[in-house]
């Protein structure tokens, strides 16, 4: 079976993406505040919208994006 060896950038990307790190006070206060934000608008798109794949597509994407966003504080600081 054929295998690669990853380029130093790609280790890189896997170390900081798989790392376990220790939150600062500071960190779960945004984390939290993101995640309120995120909900806040998720309870509003299901009383605006009616139950439908685009309504549960746009909530997956809610999701993602707040996925993204506490990644972006815990890999990068």
């Amino acid at each position: 079976m054929k295998t690669y060896k990853p380029s130093e950038r790609v280790q890189k990307q896997l170390d900081a993406a798989f790392a376990s790190k220790v939150r600062t006070e500071d960190q779960d206060l945004r984390y939290t505040s993101i995640l309120s934000m995120a909900e806040d608008y998720a309870r509003q798109l299901t009383t605006q919208c009616p139950e439908s794949r685009e309504l549960s597509l746009a909530l997956t994407k809610l999701e993602e994006c707040t996925m993204w966003a506490i990644a972006s504080i815990a890999r990068n600081e």
